[in-house]
């Protein structure tokens, strides 16, 4: 079932982003006179389809993509023998180089302004909730799971700086805008002294394999009792709101989760807990059964912080999320190329980015997500590939500025070119998605 919903969402997805892109490219072909003939939603065969104003609209079976056919253009419908006609004034090819090149942002352009919109809505209607860094550091820091301690955090560090600058949420600690910048380092408190944790150069490996959610950090809560129960063992004992537990039994414990722990695992009939009180050390003991109440709780537990926005606010804010998303790949792609990160484990197809949808159905997720591969489109699409916008855009800036053309034979070859590099890519991202799955590599004895 959770991969159903997960299909249906990227399904849904994707027909909103490849098809308000490829209207893009429509309503800047026609606003310039141009003739478009063919608007598809998903590639051929033809599900459903209808003609209005000359140009034939069509839902098809393959929901990969989408496109648009222009007349006097080549593109991946290969119609070369089109081309070999004299060029007539409503072809692509008749007109201006500025205007082909605004007719091939147009897609762009729109998933542009989709994903700025969507960011501002979410900004707007749903607001921000995060975990302050106060917080997390007031009821004792961080506990260091297995990653975190991999590249040098402990329990009950106090995250105090990322980069060397503040930060407010403690969801910017695994910010990728952050983390992508070279020599990252967390600044943090440990027992009194700052100190610096470098982050890996290739540290976003660790937090794009899904494998290792959860796994760097989590909240700390400290042994210190924010709560004595009336009638508790604690209280009989003399223990006090402020006690900073360090021992039961003689087995020292460092947070209150160790503290509780312990206790369960208690087999004899008295407790002995030894707590900090202003820098004195107390030492009380009772008679305990393992169905006895105790009577402490920790500190108050981190509380959540909220944030609502105005409409100018969500506009500033909204936007701002949207393009960070863009800068965060182009320092992706730099540290790709620079050798720092895997190209395995850094790519993502349609298996991996269903995943990231869930398997229940969120609309808030849904439209987040859909706005980052919004982004994340548009982004795709501007690289200087044949076969993607961004080579037609490469080609007619080179036009623009040389008053050269390129040929006809030449735009096939190049157009054939990209298609190869396209559907290479694609078959890369589809099976490294499939052995990064945790259930095939079961299946197939890959652990």
């Amino acid at each position: 079932m959770d991969g159903l919903v997960m299909t249906a969402q990227i399904l849904l997805s994707l027909t909103i982003l490849v098809g308000l892109h490829e209207i893009g490219h429509l309503v800047a072909a026609k606003f310039f006179g141009m003739r478009v003939e063919e608007y598809s939603i998903g590639f051929p065969p033809k599900l459903f389809k209808f003609n209005w104003k000359g140009t034939e609209y069509a839902l098809s079976a393959i929901p990969l993509g989408g496109y648009v056919k222009i007349s006097g253009m080549i593109d991946e419908s290969m119609d070369v023998e089109a081309m070999k006609e004299e060029p007539k004034e409503w072809e692509f090819r008749s007109k201006p180089a500025w205007q082909r090149l605004i007719v091939m942002l147009g897609g762009i352009i729109v998933n542009v302004i989709l994903g700025v919109f969507i960011f501002i809505g979410l900004t707007y209607f749903v607001g921000e909730e995060y975990l302050p860094k106060d917080e997390v550091n007031r009821v004792g820091g961080i506990k260091a799971l297995e990653i975190g301690e991999e590249i040098g955090l402990k329990n009950g560090d106090k995250i105090i700086k990322i980069n060397g600058q503040d930060f407010e949420s403690i969801n910017d600690m695994l910010n990728p805008d952050l983390l992508l910048v070279d020599d990252a380092f967390y600044t943090v408190e440990r027992n009194g002294e700052m100190v610096d944790v470098n982050i890996p150069s290739n540290f976003m490996e660790y937090l794009s394999d899904k494998k290792n959610a959860g796994k760097i950090f989590t909240v700390w809560v400290s042994s210190e009792i924010g709560t004595v129960v009336e009638g508790g063992i604690a209280e009989r004992a003399g223990i006090k709101v402020g006690d900073i537990i360090t021992a039961v039994n003689d087995v020292k414990v460092a947070s209150f989760d160790a503290f509780s722990k312990e206790v369960k695992n208690i087999s004899s009939d008295s407790i002995t807990i030894q707590v900090l009180r202003k820098g004195e050390e107390f030492t009380f003991s009772e008679y305990f059964k393992n169905d006895s109440i105790i009577g402490v709780g920790s500190v108050i537990p981190p509380q959540k912080a909220y944030i609502t926005y105005g409409l100018g606010e969500s506009i500033s804010v909204g936007t701002k999320k949207a393009f960070g998303i863009v800068f965060t790949q182009l320092k992706a792609f730099k540290k790709i190329f620079s050798g720092q990160l895997s190209v395995t484990k850094s790519l993502s197809g349609p298996i991996g980015i269903a995943q990231a949808y869930g398997g229940d159905w969120e609309w808030e997720r849904f439209w987040r997500m859909t706005g980052l591969l919004s982004m994340v489109l548009a982004f795709m699409n501007l690289l200087p590939i044949p076969a993607l916008d961004g080579g037609h855009v490469m080609f007619l800036s080179f036009e623009i500025l040389s008053g050269k053309k390129p040929g006809d034979k030449f735009m096939e070859y190049a157009q054939k070119f990209g298609m190869i590099i396209l559907l290479s890519l694609m078959v890369f991202v589809i099976f490294n998605d499939i052995f990064r799955l945790d259930t095939i590599q079961s299946l197939f004895g890959l652990d």
